[in-house]
């Protein structure tokens, strides 16, 4: 991904740096070459060149871009699991998956990290977006994943012969899951996605508190993941779920809904990272009638809300890692809404909007493990910064709407916001970093 050349000054705003440290009230950010050189006190900046483009952040918000944990790039107006597999031709989904990662960056996501994909399309999105052919955000990909047979991810009929390739691997047993992971060693993923429990959107057969996953199946899957150099991550509601995922040696956990504690020691001692993908419970709820989900479901949503928030504070309180995002593309949870995520973890889950935005920056680039370059505005790291018209810290909810948005920087260029485009500042060179 191309840097910007040159020199940026970003004046006359408040910081929030990501790392969860004060606001610094009247803040400068400068940008050399696409990498942050200063991020602090206006008065304490050094000085910049004569002609360095500068940004006027109107006295709003200067805050990192914001980093989606667990990004569907292949889900669109989804309403029933089925919509998932093959209502749609692979050309028709790569379009429309390229149209999504678009709008991920003009909402100020800067990274995302893939939740699985339909025929490992991330894979090469993320290509596409490292080498400035399609805008979208830096993308840490997952393909296809992996279910038991007969799980969450396993509807169509055997008796019809067409499988689940194209989204999910169906095994049956630690010999198949290694021979899962080993497909996907050649398809370039980073995160193998798996799914050791089922979900409220299948109350009769997987529901929350059922297992898809044998303890030695996902043991396979992290074996062989692992001497790849892969990374393993899962999709865990049930609280025994979450436990073998933890004992397997996975190296993230999504949802982690029913944390008991022991769950929570497991989790700390080995430093894993967790993304809830929390405020798609709440916008179930309070949308799915008007979907057609059955009361059944959207009750089972309401229990998995319940749990999940106080496993959320209670990660928080222990000094866990959380990133935020997941599963938008539902039909109630559309792309281009991923920042009401962030309003909900304050409003409901009762975040702080410092811890909140810490988690929707550098939680996410660590899950990304990618702390060390994004995540926070802070020296030496790469400039993906976001210049919002307003004080997030007296109102999240302005990160919601685009139109607030001035700057959506990758590496010091400006790709979106009502800025992008304007002279000096979207000044680029051939130099490259990942």
């Amino acid at each position: 991904m191309k840097l910007a050349t040159g020199t940026t000054l970003i004046h006359h705003g408040q910081l929030i740096d990501g790392t969860g440290a004060p606001p610094v009230p009247d803040a400068a950010v400068v940008v050399t070459d696409g990498i942050i050189t200063y991020a602090g006190p206006a008065a304490d900046a050094p000085p910049v060149p004569e002609g360095a483009a500068r940004i006027d952040a109107r006295g709003g918000t200067i805050l990192p871009g914001l980093i989606e944990a667990h990004i569907h790039l292949t889900y669109f107006n989804v309403t029933e699991l089925q919509d998932l597999d093959i209502k749609f031709p692979v050309e028709y989904v790569t379009l429309q998956s390229a149209v999504n990662a678009k709008t991920a960056l003009e909402c100020g996501y800067t990274a995302a990290r893939s939740g699985g994909c339909l025929h490992n399309i991330d894979v090469w999105m993320k290509k596409a977006i490292e080498e400035d052919m399609i805008p979208g955000p830096r993308l840490s990909a997952s393909g296809r994943e992996i279910c038991g047979a007969g799980g969450l991810m396993d509807w169509n009929p055997d008796y019809r012969k067409i499988g689940m390739e194209g989204i999910v691997f169906i095994v049956n047993g630690p010999e198949e899951a290694r021979k899962a992971v080993r497909k996907l060693v050649k398809d370039g993923i980073e995160w193998v996605k798996t799914y050791p429990t089922g979900d409220a959107a299948s109350p009769d057969i997987n529901d929350h508190h059922t297992l898809c996953m044998t303890f030695d199946e996902m043991h396979a899957v992290v074996q062989t993941a692992h001497n790849h150099g892969l990374k393993v991550t899962g999709h865990c509601r049930a609280t025994e779920g979450i436990r073998n995922a933890l004992k397997a040696g996975y190296d993230a956990i999504e949802h982690g809904t029913f944390m008991d504690d022991e769950c929570l020691e497991l989790l700390l001692k080995r430093h894993v990272p967790m993304c809830p993908g929390l405020g798609f419970e709440k916008f179930s709820v309070d949308r799915g009638k008007e979907f057609g989900l059955s009361q059944q479901v959207i009750d089972g949503h309401q229990e998995t809300l319940e749990a999940g928030a106080e496993s959320c504070r209670r990660v928080l309180a222990a000094g866990g890692t959380m990133g935020l995002g997941g599963d938008y593309g539902f039909g109630w949870t559309p792309h281009g809404t991923y920042a009401q995520e962030l309003t909900f973890f304050v409003d409901y889950v009762g975040f702080s909007v410092l811890d909140t935005i810490r988690c929707a920056t550098l939680g996410g680039a660590k899950m990304m493990g990618r702390e060390a370059e994004i995540g926070s505005v802070e020296p030496g790291k790469l400039a993906d910064v976001l210049v919002v018209a307003g004080d997030v810290m007296r109102d999240i909810s302005i990160l919601e709407d685009r139109a607030n948005l001035l700057a959506v920087m990758q590496g010091g260029v400006v790709k979106a916001g009502s800025l992008a485009g304007r002279g000096a500042d979207t000044r680029s060179n051939e130099n490259t970093k990942d």
